[in-house]
Formats: structure tokens, sequence, C-alpha cells
């Protein structure tokens, strides 16, 4: 599949992710896809790997149920054989603190026969951890 298909596959992964259509994201994904979202289990519950479209829709609905999406993105999408790479903006309020995160994160896309077959997140994961700990990451350390 040429870099031009695969960005157009992402762009739509995207798209459906922006207007709520899951099921639409669930079709770009491989039955066996893996997903990568870096962060610490314990705290932030839409971190750590899953596998199969079954666990990535639990994903999306643990995400749904822990977070308000405020702003989410892409704005670059640089394609070279396989891989997909986007960079972007992100912004939600944790339902359980009512606190913000906001990062600048960068995705990777490995597609595989028209199908995302691997996603893996790159983000400010502190940034995160304050939000859902309804605390700052300095707050009781020394300076």
């Amino acid at each position: 599949m040429i870099e031009q298909d695969n960005v157009r596959i992402v762009k739509e992964t995207y798209a459906a992710f922006k207007r709520r259509d899951i099921p639409g994201v669930l079709d770009s994904v491989s039955d066996d896809v893996e997903w990568f979202v870096p962060g610490p289990t314990e705290i932030l519950p839409v971190s750590g790997r899953r596998r199969g479209r079954d666990q990535v829709e639990k994903f999306f609905s643990t995400l749904d149920a822990s977070e308000e999406i405020q702003q989410f993105e892409p704005q670059e999408f640089i394609a070279q054989g396989d891989k997909v790479v986007v960079t972007g903006k992100y912004r939600a309020r944790i339902k359980a603190t009512g606190r913000t995160a906001e990062t600048d994160w960068a995705h990777i896309h490995t597609l595989r026969g028209g199908k995302i077959a691997q996603f893996r997140e790159f983000m400010d994961t502190a940034n995160a951890v304050e939000a859902y700990a309804g605390r700052s990451a300095t707050a009781g350390k020394a300076r």
C-alpha cells in the first residue's frame, strides 16, 4: 500500500474518533492490533498495552468514562513505508478530579493490509498523572 493511502486511512480514523464513531475507528484496525499508551496503569486508566479489537474497544470505553475531551487536534502526518507518524495537541477534563490534562503528542501507526496493526502513543505522562491524581506532581517536594 502506498504511503498516501496509509495517511488517508489514519486521517479517516481520526475523523471517526472526532465524530465519536468508535465502530468506525475499530473498523480501521486489524483483528490483532497492538495498542500502547504510556503511563502508570494504577493512575492512568487508559494507559497500558492492549491487543485485539475487543481490548481497543475497552480502551475507548474507559477513555469516554474517564475524560471529557475538549481538544483533539492532529497537526502533522509523516509517512514512510508502512508507518504514519502524527503529531498533535490534546486537552481533556478528567471527570474524577475536574482537572485538565493538556499535552502535545505523537502517535506512530504501523499499517498492514490497509489496517492499523500497531498504535503507539507518546505524550507528557506527568501532566496526565497530575490531572488524574488531582494534584501537582511537584506538590510536597523540596525545591
